[in-house]
Protein backbone atom coordinates (compact mmCIF):
# COMPACT_ATOMS: atom_id res chain seq x y z
CA UNK A 1 0.00 0.00 0.00
CA UNK A 2 1.04 3.48 -0.53
CA UNK A 3 -0.06 6.48 0.37
CA UNK A 4 0.26 9.98 -0.85
CA UNK A 5 -0.36 13.81 1.07
CA UNK A 6 -1.32 15.78 -1.43
CA UNK A 7 -3.02 18.67 0.41
CA UNK A 8 -3.43 20.58 3.81
CA UNK A 9 -7.33 20.87 2.55
CA UNK A 10 -9.75 17.60 2.16
CA UNK A 11 -10.05 16.28 -1.10
CA UNK A 12 -13.60 16.43 -2.32
CA UNK A 13 -13.29 14.56 -5.33
CA UNK A 14 -11.14 12.81 -7.92
CA UNK A 15 -10.41 10.90 -11.53
CA UNK A 16 -7.51 9.09 -12.97
CA UNK A 17 -6.60 9.44 -16.58
CA UNK A 18 -6.46 6.15 -18.99
CA UNK A 19 -2.89 5.08 -18.04
CA UNK A 20 -3.25 5.79 -14.40
CA UNK A 21 -0.35 8.75 -15.05
CA UNK A 22 -2.31 11.55 -13.93
CA UNK A 23 -5.23 12.40 -11.38
CA UNK A 24 -7.25 15.27 -11.03
CA UNK A 25 -8.34 16.32 -7.58
CA UNK A 26 -10.44 19.29 -6.17
CA UNK A 27 -8.81 20.67 -3.36
CA UNK A 28 -12.77 21.83 -1.47
CA UNK A 29 -12.73 24.71 -3.21
CA UNK A 30 -13.44 25.81 -7.03
CA UNK A 31 -10.39 24.77 -9.00
CA UNK A 32 -8.99 21.54 -10.24
CA UNK A 33 -5.66 20.41 -10.15
CA UNK A 34 -4.14 18.26 -11.91
CA UNK A 35 -1.06 15.91 -11.25
CA UNK A 36 1.62 13.70 -12.81
CA UNK A 37 3.21 10.85 -11.80
CA UNK A 38 6.66 11.32 -11.23
CA UNK A 39 8.67 8.31 -9.90
CA UNK A 40 7.24 8.19 -5.98
CA UNK A 41 6.43 11.92 -6.27
CA UNK A 42 3.21 13.76 -7.92
CA UNK A 43 3.87 16.89 -9.89
CA UNK A 44 1.02 19.75 -10.38
CA UNK A 45 0.53 20.35 -13.99
CA UNK A 46 -2.49 22.48 -14.67
CA UNK A 47 -4.73 24.08 -12.71
CA UNK A 48 -8.63 24.26 -13.75
CA UNK A 49 -10.21 27.27 -13.17
CA UNK A 50 -13.84 27.62 -14.22
CA UNK A 51 -16.33 27.22 -11.68
CA UNK A 52 -17.51 30.27 -9.21
CA UNK A 53 -18.62 27.72 -6.22
CA UNK A 54 -16.78 24.49 -4.75
CA UNK A 55 -16.66 21.76 -7.28
CA UNK A 56 -18.19 18.49 -6.44
CA UNK A 57 -17.59 15.88 -9.13
CA UNK A 58 -14.61 14.72 -11.63
CA UNK A 59 -14.62 11.87 -14.59
CA UNK A 60 -12.24 11.84 -16.97
CA UNK A 61 -13.17 9.97 -20.34
CA UNK A 62 -10.14 7.53 -20.68
CA UNK A 63 -10.54 7.37 -24.90
CA UNK A 64 -11.04 10.98 -25.37
CA UNK A 65 -9.17 12.58 -22.65
CA UNK A 66 -11.89 14.95 -21.71
CA UNK A 67 -12.56 16.26 -18.00
CA UNK A 68 -16.44 16.85 -17.06
CA UNK A 69 -16.47 18.57 -13.53
CA UNK A 70 -19.93 19.87 -12.22
CA UNK A 71 -20.37 22.35 -8.96
CA UNK A 72 -22.01 24.28 -6.24
CA UNK A 73 -22.59 26.88 -8.72
CA UNK A 74 -24.50 24.81 -10.66
CA UNK A 75 -22.62 24.72 -13.87
CA UNK A 76 -20.82 22.05 -15.29
CA UNK A 77 -17.53 22.21 -17.95
CA UNK A 78 -16.43 19.98 -20.23
CA UNK A 79 -12.46 20.41 -20.80
CA UNK A 80 -10.36 19.52 -23.31
CA UNK A 81 -6.28 19.50 -23.57
CA UNK A 82 -5.36 21.67 -26.41
CA UNK A 83 -1.86 23.09 -27.53
CA UNK A 84 -0.72 22.06 -23.64
CA UNK A 85 -3.69 23.90 -22.01
CA UNK A 86 -6.79 22.62 -21.01
CA UNK A 87 -9.79 24.57 -22.25
CA UNK A 88 -13.91 24.54 -20.52
CA UNK A 89 -17.08 24.09 -22.74
CA UNK A 90 -20.38 25.01 -21.74
CA UNK A 91 -22.63 22.83 -20.48
CA UNK A 92 -26.59 23.91 -20.40
CA UNK A 93 -27.70 21.94 -17.12
CA UNK A 94 -30.66 24.38 -16.46
CA UNK A 95 -30.54 23.58 -12.90
CA UNK A 96 -31.52 26.34 -10.25
CA UNK A 97 -29.40 24.15 -7.29
CA UNK A 98 -26.02 23.08 -6.58
CA UNK A 99 -24.67 20.11 -8.82
CA UNK A 100 -23.92 16.97 -7.05
CA UNK A 101 -21.78 14.58 -8.94
CA UNK A 102 -20.94 13.27 -12.78
CA UNK A 103 -20.21 10.53 -14.71
CA UNK A 104 -18.96 9.70 -17.75
CA UNK A 105 -21.23 6.94 -19.87
CA UNK A 106 -18.78 3.84 -21.19
CA UNK A 107 -18.96 4.77 -24.97
CA UNK A 108 -17.91 9.21 -23.72
CA UNK A 109 -21.05 10.07 -25.97
CA UNK A 110 -22.47 11.51 -22.93
CA UNK A 111 -23.19 11.97 -19.04
CA UNK A 112 -25.03 12.49 -16.40
CA UNK A 113 -25.44 14.87 -13.86
CA UNK A 114 -27.12 14.89 -10.39
CA UNK A 115 -28.26 17.79 -8.62
CA UNK A 116 -30.48 19.39 -5.75
CA UNK A 117 -32.93 19.95 -8.33
CA UNK A 118 -34.35 16.45 -7.69
CA UNK A 119 -33.44 15.76 -11.35
CA UNK A 120 -30.80 14.26 -13.26
CA UNK A 121 -29.59 16.03 -16.61
CA UNK A 122 -28.77 13.47 -19.35
CA UNK A 123 -26.05 15.58 -21.42
CA UNK A 124 -24.83 14.84 -25.17
CA UNK A 125 -22.71 17.39 -27.56
CA UNK A 126 -25.18 19.35 -30.14
CA UNK A 127 -22.42 20.09 -33.12
CA UNK A 128 -24.94 22.75 -34.48
CA UNK A 129 -24.34 24.72 -31.60
CA UNK A 130 -20.70 23.60 -30.82
CA UNK A 131 -22.15 22.90 -27.03
CA UNK A 132 -23.37 20.47 -24.41
CA UNK A 133 -27.28 20.29 -24.01
CA UNK A 134 -29.40 17.77 -22.22
CA UNK A 135 -32.52 16.06 -21.26
CA UNK A 136 -34.19 15.92 -18.03
CA UNK A 137 -35.27 13.15 -15.63
CA UNK A 138 -37.59 14.11 -12.81
CA UNK A 139 -40.31 11.56 -11.60
CA UNK A 140 -39.99 10.35 -9.28
CA UNK A 141 -37.15 11.61 -7.68
CA UNK A 142 -38.05 13.68 -4.36
CA UNK A 143 -34.41 15.10 -3.05
CA UNK A 144 -30.74 15.43 -4.08
CA UNK A 145 -28.97 13.50 -6.39
CA UNK A 146 -25.82 11.99 -4.51
CA UNK A 147 -24.33 9.16 -6.51
CA UNK A 148 -24.66 8.19 -9.90
CA UNK A 149 -23.19 5.15 -11.99
CA UNK A 150 -23.48 3.50 -15.62
CA UNK A 151 -24.36 0.36 -16.45
CA UNK A 152 -21.78 -1.00 -19.09
CA UNK A 153 -24.50 -0.86 -22.03
CA UNK A 154 -24.02 3.13 -22.19
CA UNK A 155 -27.99 3.27 -21.68
CA UNK A 156 -29.22 2.29 -18.12
CA UNK A 157 -27.99 5.11 -15.02
CA UNK A 158 -28.43 4.51 -11.86
CA UNK A 159 -28.85 6.97 -8.93
CA UNK A 160 -28.86 7.06 -4.77
CA UNK A 161 -30.20 10.17 -3.40
CA UNK A 162 -31.38 11.91 -0.20
CA UNK A 163 -35.26 10.08 -0.64
CA UNK A 164 -33.53 6.95 1.10
CA UNK A 165 -33.81 5.31 -2.54
CA UNK A 166 -31.90 3.71 -5.08
CA UNK A 167 -32.67 3.71 -8.25
CA UNK A 168 -32.09 2.64 -12.24
CA UNK A 169 -33.11 4.72 -14.62
CA UNK A 170 -33.44 4.46 -18.90
CA UNK A 171 -30.97 7.36 -20.14
CA UNK A 172 -31.40 6.54 -23.52
CA UNK A 173 -30.93 9.54 -26.28
CA UNK A 174 -32.16 8.77 -30.05
CA UNK A 175 -29.34 11.44 -30.98
CA UNK A 176 -26.69 9.76 -30.19
CA UNK A 177 -26.84 6.28 -29.99
CA UNK A 178 -29.08 2.73 -31.47
CA UNK A 179 -32.05 1.41 -29.55
CA UNK A 180 -30.69 -0.63 -26.61
CA UNK A 181 -31.10 -4.40 -26.50
CA UNK A 182 -32.96 -6.32 -23.56
CA UNK A 183 -30.89 -6.62 -20.22
CA UNK A 184 -31.75 -8.38 -17.24
CA UNK A 185 -32.88 -5.01 -15.36
CA UNK A 186 -36.08 -4.78 -18.32
CA UNK A 187 -36.95 -4.71 -22.13
CA UNK A 188 -38.46 -1.62 -22.77
CA UNK A 189 -36.68 1.75 -22.18
CA UNK A 190 -37.60 4.74 -23.40
CA UNK A 191 -35.98 8.18 -21.96
CA UNK A 192 -36.43 8.05 -18.10
CA UNK A 193 -38.24 5.12 -17.84
CA UNK A 194 -37.78 3.64 -14.01
CA UNK A 195 -36.68 -0.06 -14.05
CA UNK A 196 -36.11 -0.43 -10.52
CA UNK A 197 -36.78 1.42 -7.27
CA UNK A 198 -35.44 0.21 -3.76
CA UNK A 199 -38.52 -0.41 -0.93
CA UNK A 200 -40.80 0.62 -3.80
CA UNK A 201 -44.10 -1.71 -4.52
CA UNK A 202 -43.25 -4.64 -7.11
CA UNK A 203 -39.23 -4.80 -6.58
CA UNK A 204 -39.50 -6.23 -2.92
CA UNK A 205 -38.56 -4.76 0.32
CA UNK A 206 -35.17 -4.42 1.63
CA UNK A 207 -34.52 -8.09 3.43
CA UNK A 208 -31.99 -7.26 6.21
CA UNK A 209 -29.52 -10.01 7.65
CA UNK A 210 -28.43 -8.32 10.40
CA UNK A 211 -31.52 -6.50 12.50
CA UNK A 212 -31.71 -3.34 10.57
CA UNK A 213 -33.62 -1.95 7.89
CA UNK A 214 -32.76 -0.02 4.79
CA UNK A 215 -33.19 3.84 5.64
CA UNK A 216 -30.52 6.57 4.94
CA UNK A 217 -29.34 8.69 2.21
CA UNK A 218 -27.75 6.59 -0.78
CA UNK A 219 -24.04 8.18 -0.51
CA UNK A 220 -23.01 5.70 -3.24
CA UNK A 221 -24.01 3.24 -6.07
CA UNK A 222 -22.57 0.64 -8.10
CA UNK A 223 -22.56 -1.47 -11.10
CA UNK A 224 -21.07 -5.12 -11.56
CA UNK A 225 -18.96 -5.79 -14.37
CA UNK A 226 -21.51 -7.15 -16.18
CA UNK A 227 -23.93 -4.72 -14.75
CA UNK A 228 -25.98 -7.45 -13.40
CA UNK A 229 -25.57 -6.46 -10.13
CA UNK A 230 -26.02 -3.30 -8.75
CA UNK A 231 -24.45 -2.27 -4.82
CA UNK A 232 -25.14 0.84 -2.62
CA UNK A 233 -24.69 2.19 0.82
CA UNK A 234 -26.45 4.31 3.08
CA UNK A 235 -26.66 6.55 5.46
CA UNK A 236 -27.85 4.01 8.06
CA UNK A 237 -24.45 2.12 7.69
CA UNK A 238 -26.06 -0.53 5.52
CA UNK A 239 -24.87 -2.20 2.18
CA UNK A 240 -27.24 -3.55 0.07
CA UNK A 241 -27.64 -5.45 -3.32
CA UNK A 242 -29.89 -6.11 -5.85
CA UNK A 243 -29.86 -8.45 -8.99
CA UNK A 244 -31.37 -7.57 -12.32
CA UNK A 245 -34.39 -9.94 -13.02
CA UNK A 246 -34.18 -10.70 -9.04
CA UNK A 247 -35.38 -7.34 -7.50
CA UNK A 248 -38.26 -9.08 -5.30
CA UNK A 249 -35.61 -9.84 -2.70
CA UNK A 250 -33.05 -7.09 -1.92
CA UNK A 251 -30.00 -8.71 0.05
CA UNK A 252 -29.05 -6.00 2.62
CA UNK A 253 -26.69 -5.95 5.27
CA UNK A 254 -26.37 -3.84 8.26
CA UNK A 255 -22.76 -2.85 8.87
CA UNK A 256 -20.83 -2.30 12.51
CA UNK A 257 -19.03 0.63 11.07
CA UNK A 258 -19.85 3.93 10.80
CA UNK A 259 -21.41 5.41 7.54
CA UNK A 260 -19.86 4.23 4.06
CA UNK A 261 -19.62 7.34 1.58
CA UNK A 262 -18.04 4.93 -1.43
CA UNK A 263 -18.53 1.58 -2.70
CA UNK A 264 -17.43 -0.47 -5.46
CA UNK A 265 -16.83 -4.00 -7.10
CA UNK A 266 -13.70 -5.30 -7.31
CA UNK A 267 -15.35 -9.03 -8.36
CA UNK A 268 -18.64 -9.95 -9.40
CA UNK A 269 -18.82 -11.01 -5.75
CA UNK A 270 -16.62 -8.59 -3.80
CA UNK A 271 -17.49 -5.24 -2.72
CA UNK A 272 -15.25 -2.86 -1.48
CA UNK A 273 -16.64 0.50 0.64
CA UNK A 274 -15.43 2.68 2.94
CA UNK A 275 -16.34 6.11 4.57
CA UNK A 276 -16.14 7.80 8.06
CA UNK A 277 -14.33 4.85 9.70
CA UNK A 278 -11.68 5.42 7.22
CA UNK A 279 -10.34 2.52 6.36
CA UNK A 280 -12.02 -0.02 3.34
CA UNK A 281 -13.77 -2.50 3.87
CA UNK A 282 -15.10 -5.91 2.33
CA UNK A 283 -18.03 -7.44 1.86
CA UNK A 284 -18.77 -10.83 -0.05
CA UNK A 285 -21.95 -11.51 -1.92
CA UNK A 286 -23.19 -15.12 -2.63
CA UNK A 287 -25.65 -15.02 -5.53
CA UNK A 288 -26.95 -18.97 -4.83
CA UNK A 289 -27.67 -17.86 -1.40
CA UNK A 290 -28.80 -14.22 -2.33
CA UNK A 291 -26.64 -13.54 1.13
CA UNK A 292 -24.22 -10.41 1.86
CA UNK A 293 -21.70 -10.88 4.38
CA UNK A 294 -19.09 -9.30 6.11
CA UNK A 295 -15.42 -9.99 4.53
CA UNK A 296 -13.12 -8.14 7.18
CA UNK A 297 -11.76 -4.52 7.10
CA UNK A 298 -8.80 -3.53 5.02
CA UNK A 299 -6.14 -2.44 7.14
CA UNK A 300 -2.48 -1.78 6.76
CA UNK A 301 -0.32 -3.40 9.69
CA UNK A 302 0.45 -1.56 12.65
CA UNK A 303 3.85 0.30 12.74
CA UNK A 304 5.76 1.30 15.61
CA UNK A 305 6.97 4.31 15.21
CA UNK A 306 8.66 6.63 17.85
CA UNK A 307 7.45 9.66 17.87
CA UNK A 308 9.94 12.94 19.40
CA UNK A 309 7.48 15.03 21.75
CA UNK A 310 8.61 18.41 22.46
CA UNK A 311 8.47 20.33 25.78
CA UNK A 312 5.53 21.84 25.00
CA UNK A 313 3.47 19.05 23.83
CA UNK A 314 4.75 17.04 26.97
CA UNK A 315 3.40 20.35 29.07
CA UNK A 316 0.13 20.07 26.57
CA UNK A 317 -0.18 16.54 27.95
CA UNK A 318 0.11 17.12 31.69
CA UNK A 319 -2.84 19.44 31.08
CA UNK A 320 -4.82 18.11 29.35
CA UNK A 321 -4.60 14.14 29.99
CA UNK A 322 -2.76 14.52 33.41
CA UNK A 323 0.08 12.68 32.14
CA UNK A 324 3.41 13.76 29.74
CA UNK A 325 3.67 9.76 28.10
CA UNK A 326 4.41 9.89 24.86
CA UNK A 327 2.06 6.56 24.65
CA UNK A 328 -1.03 8.67 25.78
CA UNK A 329 -1.08 10.02 21.87
CA UNK A 330 -4.00 9.12 20.20
CA UNK A 331 -3.47 8.34 16.71
CA UNK A 332 -5.23 6.49 14.14
CA UNK A 333 -3.86 2.89 12.57
CA UNK A 334 -5.08 3.40 9.10
CA UNK A 335 -3.46 5.13 6.11
CA UNK A 336 -6.02 7.51 6.00
CA UNK A 337 -6.66 10.07 8.91
CA UNK A 338 -10.19 11.32 8.32
CA UNK A 339 -13.13 9.77 6.59
CA UNK A 340 -12.64 8.65 2.73
CA UNK A 341 -15.16 10.33 0.31
CA UNK A 342 -14.26 7.96 -2.85
CA UNK A 343 -13.08 5.02 -3.99
CA UNK A 344 -12.18 4.32 -7.76
CA UNK A 345 -10.56 1.20 -9.53
CA UNK A 346 -7.16 1.49 -10.73
CA UNK A 347 -6.43 -1.65 -12.61
CA UNK A 348 -8.18 -5.04 -13.15
CA UNK A 349 -11.43 -3.64 -13.54
CA UNK A 350 -14.55 -4.64 -11.73
CA UNK A 351 -14.35 -8.02 -12.46
CA UNK A 352 -10.57 -8.60 -11.21
CA UNK A 353 -9.31 -5.81 -9.50
CA UNK A 354 -5.71 -5.83 -8.67
CA UNK A 355 -5.75 -2.61 -7.12
CA UNK A 356 -8.20 0.90 -6.18
CA UNK A 357 -7.41 4.10 -4.94
CA UNK A 358 -8.91 6.06 -2.10
CA UNK A 359 -9.28 9.74 -1.51
CA UNK A 360 -10.51 11.31 2.09
CA UNK A 361 -11.37 14.41 4.14
CA UNK A 362 -7.58 14.52 5.50
CA UNK A 363 -6.00 15.51 1.82
CA UNK A 364 -4.13 12.21 0.96
CA UNK A 365 -4.41 9.42 -1.52
CA UNK A 366 -3.98 5.84 -1.10
CA UNK A 367 -3.63 3.00 -3.35
CA UNK A 368 -4.53 -0.62 -2.05
CA UNK A 369 -3.08 -4.12 -3.70
CA UNK A 370 -5.70 -6.48 -3.08
CA UNK A 371 -2.85 -9.28 -3.51
CA UNK A 372 -1.06 -7.85 -1.10
CA UNK A 373 -4.27 -7.20 1.28
CA UNK A 374 -5.40 -11.11 0.67
CA UNK A 375 -1.56 -12.18 1.89
CA UNK A 376 -1.27 -9.85 4.96
CA UNK A 377 -4.37 -9.91 6.47
CA UNK A 378 -5.65 -13.69 7.81
CA UNK A 379 -8.95 -14.86 6.99
CA UNK A 380 -9.54 -12.30 4.21
CA UNK A 381 -10.37 -14.33 1.13
CA UNK A 382 -11.63 -12.23 -2.10
CA UNK A 383 -13.80 -14.31 -4.74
Amino acid sequence: MAYHSFLLEPISCHAWNKDRSQIALCPNNHDVHIYKRDGEKWTKLHELKGHNGQVTGIDWAAESNRIVTCGADRNAYVWSLKDGAWKPTLVILRINRAARCVKWSPRENKFAVGSGSRLISICYFEQENDWWVCKHIKKPIRSTILSLDWHPNNVLLAAGSCDFKCRVFSAYIKEVEEKPGPTPWGSKMPFGEMLFESGAPGSGAAVSQSGGGSGGWVHSVCFSNTGNRMAWTSHDSTVAVAEGGKTDTISSLSSETLPLLCVTFITENSIVAAGHDCYPVLFVYDSTKGSLTFGGKLEVPKQAAQKVVSARERFQNLDSRATSAETSEKCLDSLHKNSISQISVLDGGRSQCSKFCTTGMDGGMAIWDVKTLESTMKGLKIV
